[in-house]
């Protein structure tokens, strides 16, 4: 009875430490699960100035808005294309490059539009080729260089080209992840957020001093990818309510 009672005490302790190690597995994975949101939701996180906000599961070639606005590394050999780049299915700038017929790519790999910092490029797309009838560029650089905080002078740049080229709302989508860099997602959409406040906060100004054209911009549209808007609404809330306090 002793023996029979010893073996199956070793045995029941043999199996705690598998049973602990499937209760981890199975905790890791739940952990590791990425909620999506669809393609086409849409939120409004906010409105400064009477500007609004906007949040847009959607990619830069499908947004239907009056200027589309993509940023883009300084070229290296298949950046867009090969990883850490994300695939295909899931690249906004695969799918901008594609619908332009690889004009993005051509431009870019021969120098024409070399994707230096602040470095913007206005283009008109051929008609139904995407959504947008305008299409600028903005440059990020060096990728190697890459910091979330340069992000704010992007979303200015955007605002004022917006503000320049006469429209009342337009789409950003900064395509970093896209290009395979790991960025933290909440902290570039608040700092572009920030950006474009405080471009706008002098866009306003200017207009009050008739020194430029009244044409308020109604709304500004930031792009994330299905995994992404959530954390993405949680860093341009954040920016929002740092100029309303």
């Amino acid at each position: 009875m002793n023996t029979i009672f010893h073996r199956s005490s070793i045995i029941v302790l043999m199996s705690i430490p598998l049973l602990f190690l499937h209760t981890v597995v199975l905790a890791q994975q739940k952990d590791t699960t990425v909620k999506t949101t669809p393609i086409g939701t849409t939120k409004v996180w906010g409105k400064v100035d009477g500007m609004a906000i906007e949040g847009l599961v959607q990619g830069p070639s499908a947004a239907n808005v009056p200027l589309q606005i993509a940023c883009v590394f300084e070229y290296t050999e298949g950046d867009i294309f090969n990883p850490p780049a994300l695939p295909a299915p899931l690249n906004g700038m695969v799918h901008l490059d594609h619908a332009l017929q690889g004009q993005i790519t051509e431009l870019r790999k021969s120098g024409k539009f070399g994707g230096h910092y602040l470095e913007t490029l206005l283009i008109t797309p051929p008609k139904g080729a995407l959504k947008a009838p305008r299409l600028l560029l903005i440059g990020l650089g060096n990728r190697h260089h890459f910091n979330s905080e340069i992000m704010g002078a992007v979303g200015e740049a955007a605002l004022r080209e917006a503000a320049r080229i006469g429209v009342s709302r337009f789409a950003f989508a900064s395509d970093i992840k896209d290009a395979g860099i790991d960025s933290p997602t909440a902290q570039v959409a608040g700092n572009v957020t920030k950006g474009i406040i405080n471009a706008y906060r002098t866009q306003l100004y200017l207009q009050r001093q008739h020194l430029a054209p009244v044409q308020p911009i109604a709304k500004a549209t930031l792009l994330s990818g299905p995994a992404f808007f959530e954390v993405s609404g949680e860093g341009i809330q954040a920016a929002i309510a740092s100029f309303n306090q």
